[in-house]
């Protein structure tokens, strides 16, 4: 593989922000190479460029590289070319979506009628997104001067999203309303609040003051009605449902409109904060792959989960300090029966909202919490990136920090799933990368209950004490676990974020791999080495979740299927191999 890198010592600049047209064709490019070009052993890296070929559709297309990657995650610049007629021509956003249209049919023989619509509606929102006024600070009053400024800067700098999902930013709804509510515009807003007879919500909590970050929010409501916040926008999209409109007639629910201090929007769109609690509401919008709306076996579980990882995470905390998990202690919903006399299914999940601890409850002193997904962003979108908390620091020093950060992040996650039988999902937007005063890391934070799970054989007595409804979108088989916490920890996370390091110091990449390896040896020996971290260790291929096929095939994401890749742990032990017998 030809070498793109600067010589050592050197510190590389941040890449500058691409346009729309090159972050949508560069991350098509990326899920092809990934998950059809790749595995199919359809791609060369040669003179600085990426050859890779859509085999059914008979295409052969190039980009320029700006950097090679062990992982085979390579950066891309400037446009995607295709061999026609004997020269390289320039191919739009809007040919390769079709081209990669074409293979994948071909390739499955189903048909996806979304799927050019969805891409389109990703480019749309990442024109507006680089169109919209961008100060690194959050709107409409937000603090700008203080941690919780600077944290929520970080969950609203994400203009590009995931670069291997062939459609991160892809949205249903009023463009107007995500103007609105769009964490990339700095959305900030008071909550829409209804005051609903005290019979008629539903409600369960695993501590009893737990809900009292809902029932603050407002003081005027009255004598035998209960406060239930709203998101504005999804209360915009059910008043009409005639169940609600019937109760609001009766009385039996009254809107007291919005109020109260503003929330500000997070990455995900629907969990909102005020520097208090996040509250993670349903929001009716196709946003990447779904509706974004709590289902009943989802409000329910994350209370059930909260309860039931009580003793796990105090072992986990006393063991890993530097490490805590948000938990996810109530929810409250409205329950208005419907013609069979039971909750109207549509009004239970769309109005149900989650509470989760706010950043108060775990964060450690003087810690400033970031985004771990605006940290490792490909571009610098934000005072979050990698590239501001180094500052012009060496490669001495940024291995160093490296070190640091995987000292917190990896034993605990694999102590949670080898000592506990529990599955984190710790990919980039689920984890925030606590920094002191000088942005060395000091703490990590996970957050996000829906997408953890338990396997089933620690957990026998927990499980069958829950409804099956409940208790089976709550688990994995061990190996389901595995897969997705190798991917999430190590493809999503690490990789990405050693990706980000790289691009600042290229000479140091296998460096970084090696620091990786180092940290997962430290943990098995001092933690025991079970068999499925020794095959990590050995350089086994690592699970990538197939994005692009399970968006193509409409499947859940818990129903994902995953790629392999070949693992870069391999390469630094057959180096390590190779020295040793000299």
């Amino acid at each position: 593989m030809p070498s793109l890198t600067r010589s050592p010592g050197s510190t590389a600049a941040p890449a500058a922000l691409p346009t729309a047209d090159e972050a949508v064709t560069h991350t098509l490019l990326n899920c092809l190479l990934r998950e059809v070009s790749g595995p199919e052993h359809q791609n060369v890296v040669a003179d600085g460029h990426l050859l890779l070929r859509l085999p059914r559709r008979g295409v052969l297309l190039r980009v320029a590289l700006r950097r090679t990657s062990l992982l085979g995650a390579h950066r891309f610049r400037g446009p995607v070319r295709e061999r026609r007629d004997g020269a390289w021509v320039e191919v739009d956003w809007r040919r390769l979506a079709t081209y990669t249209h074409d293979e994948l049919f071909l390739r499955t023989g189903v048909s996806n009628e979304e799927f050019l619509e969805q891409i389109a509606s990703s480019h749309d929102a990442i024109t507006a997104a680089l169109a919209g006024p961008r100060t690194g600070q959050p709107q409409n009053g937000q603090a700008h001067d203080s941690r919780l400024g600077a944290y929520l800067a970080s969950e609203q700098s994400l203009l590009f999203g995931h670069r291997f999902h062939p459609t991160p930013k892809a949205r249903t709804g009023d463009p107007r309303a995500w103007a609105e509510y769009a964490p990339e515009a700095g959305a900030a807003f008071p909550l829409r609040h209804l005051a609903v007879r005290a019979d008629l919500i539903a409600e369960e909590a695993a501590d009893p003051s737990a809900t009292a970050a809902l029932d603050r929010q407002r003081t005027d409501v009255p004598d035998g009605y209960r406060l239930l916040p709203a998101h504005p926008w999804q209360y915009v999209t059910l008043r009409a449902h005639p169940a609600l409109r019937a109760a609001l007639d009766r009385g039996d629910v009254l809107d007291l409109g919005r109020g109260g201090r503003p929330f500000a929007a997070t990455a995900s769109v629907r969990t909102l904060y005020d520097g208090e609690t996040f509250l993670k509401f349903s929001l009716n919008v196709r946003i990447t792959n779904c509706l974004r709306k709590n289902s009943a076996y989802e409000l329910a579980g994350a209370v059930a989960l909260t309860r039931a990882l009580v003793p796990a995470l105090s072992d986990l905390a006393g063991r890993f300090p530097g490490a805590a998990v948000l938990r996810e202690p109530a929810y409250r919903t409205l329950a208005l029966p419907g013609p069979d006399g039971m909750p109207d299914l549509a009004l239970f999940e769309g109005l149900g909202v989650i509470v989760r601890e706010g950043l108060p409850q775990r964060l450690a002193p003087g810690a400033r919490p970031l985004l771990a997904a605006a940290v490792a962003d490909e571009y610098p979108t934000g005072p979050a990136h990698v590239s501001c908390l180094l500052d012009g620091a060496g490669p001495r020093e940024a291995l160093d920090w490296w070190s640091a950060w995987l000292g917190l992040l990896l034993p605990p996650v694999l102590a949670a799933y080898f000592d506990h039988g529990l599955v984190l999902e710790p990919h980039l937007q689920n984890v925030l990368l606590c920094v002191d005063g000088s942005g060395r890391p000091v703490q990590a934070l996970f957050r996000d209950l829906e997408g953890t799970k338990l396997v089933p054989e620690h957990h026998r007595d927990t499980l069958a004490a829950l409804p099956p409804e409940v208790a089976g979108p709550m688990t994995y088989d061990a190996q389901r676990g595995w897969d997705r916490v190798v991917y999430c920890l190590l493809v999503n996370h690490v990789a990405e974020l050693l990706a980000a390091l790289a691009d600042l110091y290229p000479e140091a990449e296998a460096a970084l791999w090696a620091r990786v390896r180092a940290a997962l040896q430290e943990y098995a020996q001092d933690h025991g080495c079970p068999p499925r971290l020794a095959a990590l260790l050995a350089g086994v291929p690592l699970p990538a979740k197939a994005n692009l096929l399970t968006r193509w095939e409409r499947r859940a994401d818990r129903d994902a299927g995953y790629v392999r890749l070949p693992s870069p742990l391999a390469e630094d032990l057959l180096r390590d191999t190779t020295r040793s017998a000299r």
